[in-house]
């Protein structure tokens, strides 16, 4: 397995000064990470060929989401969470296998139930507590990469 690239990270710390304590996340940019998202899912349950790119912001949703569970803001009550994170690494494995980058039946119903909170969590909690979790979330996954994991943490894939 090849080593992964990091990526600079998202937002900086003058953008957490900057985003709002009170108000979700402008509208435009909760758009455009909502089409990503659904266009990604939409590729990994019926296109042709979906991309690891489809399937890394499915995944960056569903790991923003745990990261939200873990720091209180929502509550995983349907226990889906763990389900869909299961399901995406299903998808990335058989992709290391040379397969096609696909969730199977139960990944399909806990991802699109987990994007679906995912969307609702983004209109409601402010923009500040979502930058919070994006840089954390970021961190947590370079921690991981460099062989850092937690008791919670799955094993990752580097697609």
């Amino acid at each position: 397995m090849t080593k992964p690239r990091h990526r600079p990270p998202t937002y900086s710390t003058l953008t957490v000064l900057l985003a709002s304590p009170i108000q979700p996340m402008p509208e435009a940019k909760r758009l455009h990470q909502l089409t990503a998202m659904y266009q990604g899912l939409n590729a990994l349950e019926l296109g042709n060929q979906p991309t690891r790119n489809d399937w890394a912001v499915c995944s960056d949703a569903i790991n923003l989401m745990e990261t939200l569970v873990l720091q209180g803001h929502v509550s995983d009550a349907d226990g889906l969470l763990m389900d869909a994170i299961t399901g995406l690494a299903k998808a990335g494995q058989r992709n290391l296998a040379g397969g096609a980058i696909r969730l199977d039946g139960p990944g399909i119903a806990a991802v699109r139930a987990v994007l679906a909170d995912y969307a609702m969590v983004l209109s409601t909690l402010s923009e500040r507590t979502m930058v919070n979790a994006h840089r954390a979330t970021e961190k947590r996954i370079r921690a991981i990469f460099a062989g850092n994991q937690q008791s919670h943490d799955v094993q990752v894939i580097a697609l």
